[in-house]
Order: C-alpha cells, then structure tokens, then sequence
C-alpha cells in the first residue's frame, strides 16, 4: 500500500476536492509565467507592487526596541486600525475586542472551522465555490454541503438552503462579492437568509453560524456597494484579506470580526484569540506593524474597472455570453465548447492562459483575471475572437 493509501480518510477526501484545481496549474502554470504568455488564470500581481505598500512594508520591520519581535498578543494598534476601518466601511460598530487579526482569509476560516465545528457537523457552502473551502472542511472534520448558486447572475437559492439545513448542520459559509462570478448579494437576500438560519437554529435547538468570506469587499466597480450579512444575521463571523485590496496574494495578513450582534460574544473573544495562537498567531511583527497604512491602501480600481469593461464589451460583441461583475478580480465566461477543458487548451496552445469552469464546479464556463496588464489583453483578444467560433 502507497503512502497515499495511507493518510487518514479526511486528508485523501480533502487531495480528491483539489484534485481538478490542481491538474489545471500543474498542466498551466509555468507555461502561464513564460516571457510572452497572457496569464489570465489567477488574481496574481503581473505589474510591480504598490510603491507605498513596500515602503510601509519596509518601515514596518525596523526594530525600535528589543521587545519588537518578543512573544506577545497581537499589536493593539493594529487591531484597532482595522476595527474602525471595517467597520466605517460595513456601517457597523465593530468592537475592537471582537477582531482577530490572522494570515489572510483562508486562516481565519480554519481558526473557526477548528474552533467550531465538531467530527460530522455539516458546512452549507455555495457552488461554484471558492476552490479551497471543501478541502478546508474536510480536514477540520466537518462534512460539506452544496447549494448550487441559481441563473446567470449566481443567485442565491433560499428554498435549497432552506431545504438542505439538517440538526447537523453548524455552518453557512458564504462568499460575498463572489469568487468567480463577482455578485455582491443584495440586503433583501440576506434577509431571507438570516430568517432561515434563525428559524432552523430555533428548531433544532443549535446555533447555525454564517461566515462571510469577503475577500474582495473592497474591490467594488462602480455603482457597486458592499453588503454583509453582519446587517440581517446577528451570528455571523466576517473574513477578511490584504491579498486584494493591495494584490499581494502570498503577502498573507488579514482578519476576522464578529458581528456587533453575534450572541454570547464576550465569551467567545477568548476561544477566539487562543485558537488564533494555537495556529501559528497572528501575523509576523513586520505585517502588523504595517496595517494601519494598509488599511489606507488600495491598488489602482479604475484600471481594473477599465479592464473589465473592455473585455465584457469585446467578448459579447464576438458572441460570448456573460454578466458585468460588480466587483472582484474575474469575468466567469460562457465556453463556446461544450467542454470547456478542451476550450482552454486550446487557449493556452496559442499562448493564453485561462482556468476551465471545473475548478469551480461549474462545467462549460471558463474565468479570466482582470489582473493581467492591458498589452495581454491586446495580444489575446484576437485569439479569443478566432476561440469563439469553435463548437466542438
């Protein structure tokens, strides 16, 4: 019996969840780097980084005692600066002692998984789903659920949540704007989804909690407004990352909050801050010293948003079907192939480098990144022009 044989079930079960993802860049990705390629598979930085953002980085790390790298609680001025930022942000009076700071999004969601979530508890997760969110559950425990997303805006479907909720059932984890489609679901959604939740958690006698994974609640398109879910859903956890909003994905710093109304609160900061430590901690000294100029920072929107609308208007003009996002990094774009692998393949043979829609558990579709420069794009439209006249 291999070594693989081996691990426990939930460590294969998890390898299966990202078998897909992990096929598409092991084929892709050093292809995509090359000089020359039009790398539009991930939200990766593919222009030098935001001068202020190494600046603050580089300040941050200059020691000004001997206690500055020391074992210690996380740096309240940090903790502060995003509290207010947030919750100036969201509308909410998010308390400072209610914040965890964390090394990105994808931490704070294991930190509440670990912290949360009992051998066989069930997580609602909605699909397509970010890719890592089924992996994350099954090695903390927990047994995923999908609610399929509805329509060609990647709707939220009240009556399958509804339906799906068991006695076992402990999480909703929802990604809002939403990764790959970029819908920010509306106030009236949440609402009806916070009476489910309450009502299913009055019935079976067991608090349901809702994570919100707002990764990209800052990277709004014009017109757009952020909505969280902290508004309708008093026990909601909020996730969120500098991976976006400064485009420095592997520059991992971010933080969770609890809703200003999240019951029983005052008990839960402890469990909080000790599985938060029993994980590693909060971000390195450097990181946390560097937040409250962060939090000021935002990569340059406009381009992005002028990026967006070039390719949306282009590739609907040569026959491709898809929506305008209203926010994120992506465009979740119709294949003219009913195989969309062989749709990207196709692509990446002629230079330009897409993910297929079965990374996200959505056959038939392919995503762009709308952080590729704008001399990709001008190189891979026409080659996009001559893709959508295939069918098979």
């Amino acid at each position: 019996m291999g070594i693989a044989e081996q691990l426990p079930e939930r460590s294969r079960r998890s390898l299966a969840a990202g078998g897909a993802l992990m096929a598409f860049l092991m084929k892709y990705g050093p292809r995509a780097a090359a000089p020359g390629a039009c790398d539009f598979m991930a939200g990766n930085p593919t222009e030098l980084p935001l001068p202020e953002y190494v600046e603050a980085l580089q300040k941050a790390v200059v020691a000004d005692s001997p206690a500055y790298y020391r074992y210690g609680p996380p740096w309240q001025p940090a903790i502060d600066a995003v509290a207010q930022a947030l919750g100036e942000r969201l509308g909410l009076p998010i308390d400072p002692q209610d914040v965890v700071l964390t090394r990105g999004a994808a931490s704070g969601l294991v930190l509440l998984l670990r912290l949360l979530v009992e051998r066989g508890d069930e997580v609602l997760m909605m699909s397509p789903p970010w890719f890592f969110y089924e992996s994350l559950v099954l090695q903390e425990g927990g047994e995923p659920v999908k609610v399929p997303l509805i329509g060609e805006r990647f709707d939220l479907d009240l009556p399958a949540i509804e339906a799906a909720i068991t006695p076992r059932t402990r999480i909703v984890l929802l990604n809002t704007p939403h990764n790959p489609s970029g819908r920010i679901y509306p106030l009236e959604d949440l609402t009806g989804l916070a009476t489910i939740l309450q009502e299913a958690s009055e019935r079976h006698g067991r608090r349901i909690f809702l994570i919100s994974d707002e990764a990209y609640a800052r990277i709004l398109f014009t017109g757009a407004r952020m909505v969280t879910p902290a508004h309708a859903y008093p026990s909601t956890f909020l996730l969120h990352t500098y991976s976006k909003s400064i485009l420095a994905p592997m520059q991992r710093a971010g933080y969770m909050a609890m809703a200003p109304a999240m019951p029983d609160r005052e008990a839960l900061r402890m469990p909080l801050l000790w599985a938060s430590l029993s994980m590693g901690g909060p971000p390195d000294t450097g990181m946390q010293h560097a937040m409250p100029e962060l939090e000021r920072m935002l990569i340059d929107l406009p381009a992005i948003e002028r990026r967006r609308d070039r390719l949306v208007a282009a590739l609907r003009a040569m026959g491709y079907r898809l929506e305008t996002p209203e926010a994120g990094f992506y465009l979740f774009i119709h294949s003219p192939m009913p195989d969309a692998v062989a749709f990207c393949d196709w692509l990446a043979e002629r230079g330009v480098f897409t993910l297929p829609g079965e990374a996200f558990e959505r056959p038939g579709y392919f995503r762009m990144s709308l952080t590729a420069t704008d001399e990709m794009v001008d190189r891979a439209l026409p080659i996009l022009e001559e893709a959508a006249k295939l069918t098979a």
